[in-house]
């Protein structure tokens, strides 16, 4: 499993970031040189990726997930970022530093299952080619309290398709209870993050199940009878899924927060905040038709 993520996701860079924003990139590149022997603080992917490296460290010493970092700092200036990996001691080897250019273009060269991003547009452009992508919402780093990697996921929109929220949206919630009780057989068809859930689960498969190292989660606004096509699909993927919230449209933030969720993905902006003072928390963005914009 291959993992991108930003600098600024996996540090904390938001007072450079603010220079770079209001005084440009020379004097951002000046900052991070005169600073190049301070450490970085942990940003808000910080305790994710470590769970994602510990995955590394099993019996067999396989090496199961490759971090890949991504930044548009010059090689200069990011030296400051790899002193700080080597200071926390994360096993991450491999970087692009691209200088103030896009960092998307590289996420197909090295076959990255996610990326993860402050960059609202380059996770945009990520997500229209086909990868798996979330903008991290701003928030200190938190201290996880469980050992295993605990990933939650919004089901329409991010593991399955808009198809379902479409008529919902055009025709209403009788409509929508109507369609997927008649279709409760067929399998929907899969979204932005199906391809990663896949590749979490044969990570996941390679763990005794008790006790796992990694344990997922669907949160959904769905509710009875909407539940039985969800459940049916992922039969359908050969995919399971620990743990499911069916919640009918009440408040995800405290669920995810009791589940002790390590990240939380989800297309809808609201949920996003109300989640994001918790627990990590990565929007997935509509497409740019904005088809995919859903209830709760």
């Amino acid at each position: 499993m291959v993992v991108a993520i930003s600098s600024r996701a996996l540090f904390d860079l938001e007072e450079s970031h603010r220079l770079f924003e209001t005084e440009g990139v020379e004097a951002y590149a000046r900052y991070q040189m005169s600073h190049e022997e301070e450490i970085l603080g942990r940003g808000v992917a910080f305790p994710l990726v470590e769970k994602l490296l510990r995955l590394n460290q099993g019996p067999d010493r396989r090496r199961r997930v490759e971090i890949i970092l991504l930044s548009r700092n010059s090689a200069d200036t990011g030296l400051r970022v790899f002193n700080s990996i080597r200071h926390y001691g994360l096993d991450i080897t491999q970087a692009v530093f691209s200088g103030g250019h896009e960092t998307a273009p590289y996420i197909q060269p090295f076959a990255a299952d996610l990326f993860l991003s402050a960059d609202a547009e380059a996770v945009r452009q990520t997500l229209e080619n086909g990868h798996a992508a979330a903008t991290i919402m701003p928030r200190a780093a938190g201290e996880s309290r469980f050992p295993e990697l605990r990933i939650a996921f919004d089901g329409d929109a991010v593991l399955f398709s808009d198809e379902a929220e479409r008529i919902y949206r055009e025709q209403g919630l009788p409509a929508f209870a109507e369609q997927e009780t008649s279709h409760a057989r067929d399998p929907l068809p899969g979204g932005p993050f199906k391809n990663f859930l896949a590749t979490l689960h044969k990570v996941q498969a390679e763990f005794p199940k008790d006790p796992a190292p990694i344990r997922t989660a669907l949160v959904t606004a769905r509710a009875a009878p909407a539940h039985e096509r969800v459940i049916r699909t992922l039969r359908a993927w050969n995919i399971r899924i620990d743990e499911m919230f069916f919640l009918g449209g009440r408040d995800k933030a405290p669920f995810l927060e009791a589940f002790g969720a390590d990240i939380f993905f989800d297309d809808q902006q609201k949920n996003c905040d109300r989640a994001a003072p918790h627990i990590a928390t990565g929007h997935v963005p509509p497409s740019s038709s904005g088809k995919s914009r859903k209830r709760s």
